[in-house]
């Protein structure tokens, strides 16, 4: 399964071949919005108008845009209609047919979609070209990770595919500015150290290079720790730690991304209280609905997250050990 986690397994999001296959294939036209991709190249003979969407978090860029889809992809969460609080003052009284597990072709199918988003769905090139012979099919480009397409050009495609690429650069430019503005009043997080990890089932690890977590710190002014260049990454996205050795995340700003559930397994660590971090107060715990802003990491979410998490991080950073960071106090993590 696919886990906000923390580690982007491949696995298929289609049954149902024979009832796809008998789908009209997609007629072609010489004016058409054109969008090359890992795959070929997905051919549009008009604006979508009704889109599924099928990427985990493809749903926030939509709305966001104005365009409810008929049908979005269900991820993980508490939010079993797939809309998570940023996204939902948005989706009005539209109610998305909510997709789970393996979508079949025909359930797809039968929605008629003129449009469908698998940005970051992880299709293989079979499963593609199946889902073409119902709609166009958007996905990233060939030179963009499957799991990490930055928000920006995320918003910019599916805007282009709606019609609504105007709004897309409005969107881009507000979003940019607010975090812009947020950089300006701390210039204090310009060049500090700062990591996103996580614990869970017994496991600990960093999110690296196209997450988009790590991302997000880096947008934010923040800097890799030392400690990274030492890593063995299992992908772009992530590394585990060893138990003995945690040390690669003793950075300025420590961020966990894990569930409350973790969390008593988590301050229980032995190695935890090695770190530098842990002994001057300096982490920050983004539980359920923070690591989610952070791991859908859109238009929508990052914006919310980080008017969330500007505080925390101002607590953490204040020089004195003894300032109370909240998320790390109600998670056990501090005292």
């Amino acid at each position: 399964m696919v886990s906000r986690v923390f580690r982007p397994d491949r696995r298929a999001v289609l049954t149902g071949l024979g009832a796809a296959l008998a789908a009209p294939a997609l007629l072609r036209a010489d004016d058409s919005l054109r969008f090359p991709n890992a795959f070929g190249e997905a051919v549009l003979k008009a604006p979508a108008r009704r889109v599924v969407s099928l990427g985990y978090a493809t749903q926030d860029s939509l709305l966001a845009l104005g365009l409810p889809p008929v049908a979005l992809r269900y991820w993980y969460g508490p939010y079993q209609d797939g809309l998570w609080p940023w996204a939902q003052p948005l989706a009005g009284s539209e109610k998305p047919v909510v997709l789970r597990g393996e979508p079949s072709a025909e359930t797809i199918a039968g929605l008629a979609p003129d449009l469908i988003v698998a940005i970051g769905a992880a299709l293989s090139a079979a499963e593609y070209q199946l889902l073409s012979m119902i709609a166009p099919v958007l996905v990233q480009p060939a030179d963009v990770p499957v799991y990490g397409t930055p928000w920006q050009l995320e918003l910019s495609l599916i805007g282009r595919a709606i019609g609504r690429e105007a709004e897309a650069e409005r969107l881009t430019r507000e979003a940019t500015a607010h975090f812009d503005k947020i950089r300006a009043r701390n210039p204090h997080w310009q060049g500090r150290t700062a990591a996103a990890a996580w614990h869970d089932g017994g496991e600990t690890g960093v999110f690296l290079a196209q997450d988009a977590r790590r991302r997000f710190l880096r947008d934010m002014g923040f800097v890799d720790p030392p400690g990274y260049a030492g890593l063995t990454p299992i992908s772009d996205f992530y590394a585990n730690l060893s138990p003995e050795d945690l040390s690669p995340i003793d950075a300025d700003l420590l961020v966990w991304i894990s569930d409350a559930a973790h969390a008593r397994d988590l301050a229980a660590l032995p190695m935890r209280r090695t770190l530098r971090a842990v002994r001057e107060g300096r982490e920050v715990f983004a539980g359920e609905e923070l690591g989610g802003a952070l791991s859908f990491g859109s238009v929508l979410s990052l914006p919310w997250a980080i008017d969330r998490l500007e505080p925390e991080f101002n607590l953490a950073l204040d020089g004195d050990p003894a300032t109370p960071v909240p998320s790390a106090v109600e998670n056990g993590l501090a005292g």
